[in-house]
Order: structure tokens, then sequence, then C-alpha cells
């Protein structure tokens, strides 16, 4: 049924929808009204909602969580200025459950529900995409990190000339693990045969496309990669991989997979007789405990490697260095410190400068505006949201090394900074 107003001499027709939508607006306009008034408060508070994969297949990079939000909860205790007034800041942390639906829903009820000001996400494209997307949905400032560039930008339909509105995000791009990776592989011992393990995830595409990921390069570059096709994520059997692989003589192996995934195709490798000389794995690899379970057949697997204690960059909160991170992590849990550490507190860092800066933190058109206009020195390196490669996407630095065993240990030790000479090489490269 169509019902017609006249209002200032024009009829408006009056649909279900349009009344819906109207509706909705009204409804939606009274927290912003209510709102007005925190900055009259004493102390008002900024809220952060902050989502990672706390538990599932990807709980290893939300290892450190609680270590790093309790100690920026500290470093925020006495407010944060901002135009000559004291905020209070709360983190309200959620878990994605290693799940992209679970992570854009806790996205939208932190939006919705809690109405925070600002939305953070880190680990991998199944976290930090869903919340990104809820944020520019809702017109949400958001700040996400843990995830190559391009399955970002490109995996959520970004365009180079055009970017987004309100997210933005910081990290390294596939450009620069494979750059480090073929640093890797140039040895003289070792032939250019190349084997490829691509999950059909967000990461598994991005990493194996033909145009963006590893293909065009490694051929350019004088490495022959056989690639099986796109595999299902937890997968029990990897038997056509490995035979493959086998049959072309692949010397090393890579890809980028989730740690059951590779703990699974290591086991069966070495079943099956496939004894490459170099294993270079992203994502499977970044994290101790993963290749501690692996056991003495963890020792000389290598990675990229995006932070660590030997990182030459301190926090632009108190001026930590990554070693003091590193170590009072280790302090306090009697852990091992893992990569995404610096990246959490990185996070932070920048939230704590966007809110100084802001013109007006009850407006979130001002907050996106001094996430775009941030140059900042932090504990992972600079972010600089102007320099690119594309809108909304800083570049950290990159370097690349091997697991070797130390003094009855294994240790993630430096083999190739090509990509960014400023981090200190450890050792070299051992083959398998």
């Amino acid at each position: 049924m169509v019902k017609t107003m006249k209002a200032a001499g024009a009829e408006h027709k009056v649909t279900r929808r349009n009344f819906l939508k109207t509706a909705a607006g009204t409804a939606l306009a009274a927290p912003a009204i209510l709102s007005m008034t925190r900055a009259y408060a004493d102390t008002p508070t900024i809220k952060v909602g902050y989502v990672s994969p706390r538990t599932g297949p990807l709980a290893g990079f939300a290892e450190a969580d609680d270590y790093i939000v309790g100690g920026i909860n500290k470093a925020f205790a006495g407010g944060l200025q901002n135009n000559g007034k004291s905020w209070a800041v709360e983190i309200i942390v959620r878990d994605s459950q290693s799940n992209p639906n679970r992570a854009a829903e806790v996205a939208s009820q932190l939006i919705l529900k809690d109405e925070v000001d600002i939305l953070l996400g880190a680990a991998t494209p199944d976290t930090t995409n869903p919340v990104s997307d809820q944020a520019e949905i809702n017109g949400k400032p958001c700040i996400t990190t843990d995830c190559p560039w391009q399955p970002y930008f490109f995996g959520r339909g970004g365009k180079p000339d055009k970017g987004f509105e309100s997210t933005y995000h910081f990290f390294w791009g596939l450009e620069d693990v494979i750059a480090n990776f073929t640093a890797l592989w140039n040895h003289p011992d070792v032939e250019k045969k190349v084997g490829g393990l691509f999950p059909n995830d967000a990461d598994g595409n991005a990493w194996g496309d033909a145009e963006l990921g590893f293909p065009k390069p490694l051929a350019a570059g004088g490495f022959a990669l056989t690639d099986p096709g796109r595999y299902q994520p937890l997968s029990d059997d990897f038997s056509a991989q490995i035979s493959a692989f086998k049959a072309a003589n692949a010397e090393i192996i890579t890809g980028v997979m989730i740690p059951p995934d590779f703990g699974t195709f290591w086991a069966q490798a070495g079943q099956q007789g496939l004894k490459p000389k170099i294993v270079t794995v992203g994502k499977a690899l970044l994290f101790p405990s993963a290749v501690a379970a692996l056991g003495e057949r963890g020792n000389g697997l290598s990675s990229e490697i995006w932070w660590s204690p030997n990182h030459p960059f301190v926090s632009s909160l108190d001026g930590t260095t990554s070693k003091a991170l590193a170590d009072g992590y280790t302090a306090a849990t009697g852990k091992p410190w893992t990569q995404p550490i610096g990246f959490r507190h990185a996070l932070f860092e920048v939230v704590a400068d966007v809110v100084k800066r802001a013109a007006d933190l009850e407006d979130a058109a001002a907050i996106v505006e001094a996430i775009r206009a941030t140059s900042l020195k932090t504990i992972v390196g600079t972010i600089d949201w102007s320099k690119g490669p594309v809108k909304n996407v800083s570049k950290t630095p990159l370097v690349a090394g091997q697991w070797q065993r130390r003094d009855d240990k294994l240790e993630l030790v430096i083999t190739t900074n090509t990509q960014a000479p400023e981090i200190a090489i450890g050792g070299e490269l051992v083959l398998l």
C-alpha cells in the first residue's frame, strides 16, 4: 500500500521501505545526541573495540593479546590528552574465533551495541577484512594489521585510485615476502624448483594469484613453480601435492598455511620421502609453539620475520625497545616472544597518537582525518599513510630467517635483510 504526502508544495511517496529507513535513521540519531554530552564530563571516555582470533586455528596470532592489552591499559591509566582535556580510554576485546563470519558479527556488535569510537582488528584476512568491511559500512574509524596489504586491499574490492573512506591498514606486502623468500633461496647448492602450497582461503588465493602473487616474480627470478592447485584448509591428506613436488624434483617448498595444515603436510612429506633442501612457509612457522610441536623436524624450517627483539625500533608511548617488550612478555608469561607482539603494541601506539591529534573526538570524520595524517615512528617501524603503496595502506619493513637450534632450543634467526638493511642479520641459512 502506498500513501502520498504533500510537503513544501511537493508530493512525497511513503512506502514501507521509506518509512523503515526514516525510522531507522531517527533511532540511530538518538545515541549521537546523547553522546554530545561526553565532552562536558569531567573525564570523558573514548571507546576502542579490538577483534582478534583468541581461539581456533589462528589463536597463535593472539597469544600475547592479554599481555599487550594489559600493558596498554596501564599506559593509558592516566588518560590521553586531547585539546587540553584528559580522556579515559576503554578497550573492549572480542574473539573472532578464527572465523570470518564471527569476526564480522562481533565487529558489528562493537559498532552498533558498544558504540566504540575506533575499531581495531588483527591477524590474517579472516579477521582484518570482515572487521574493516563492517567499519566501512558504518562509517567507523578502523585500523588493522597482521595481514599482507594485497589480500586486505584487493580482497575487499579496493581500487588503488579510490581506496576506502574510514578503514586503514599497516603491514608489509606480497612483494616484500617474495623478495625475502627468493633471497633465502638463492643458494648455489639448491636448484630453483619450487613447490607451492596455497589453500583455498584469502591468503592462499592471494599468494597463489597468477598476477599479484608468487607465480610471476618467481618466473622472473628463474624459479620453476609447481602449483598443484588450491587445497581446502584443515585437509588431512597432502599426498597429491607431495607426489607433484617429487615428480618436479622440487628442492624448495613454500606457501602460506595454518599450523595444523603444515603439521599434517610435513609429517606426510617425511613418510612419503619428500626431502626438500629449503622449506619456507608463511604463517604456519611464525610461532615457537607451532615449530616446537614438530619436534626435531622443526629445526631448519624458515619463514618471514615481521618483528623480533633485534629490530632497532622503540615504542612511541614510552621508548620501550623491541628487546625490552619481548623480554617483558617472556618474564611475565614464561613463554617465548612471538612476532605479533610488536604489531599489537603498534596498533595502540597509533590509537594514542590519533586520540591526541584528532580535532574533535566526538566526530568520526575528524578521527578518520587524524588517522589519515599519521606519521609515527613505532616499535615496528614508521607508519605513514601518505606514502602508499595504495590509499589506506602503510608498509612496514620485513626480513626473513630460519629456526635454528641454539643452546638446546630453537631460535628464529634473521638470515636475510635485503628489504630492510637497518635490521641486523643474526646468522646464515643452513640447508635441511
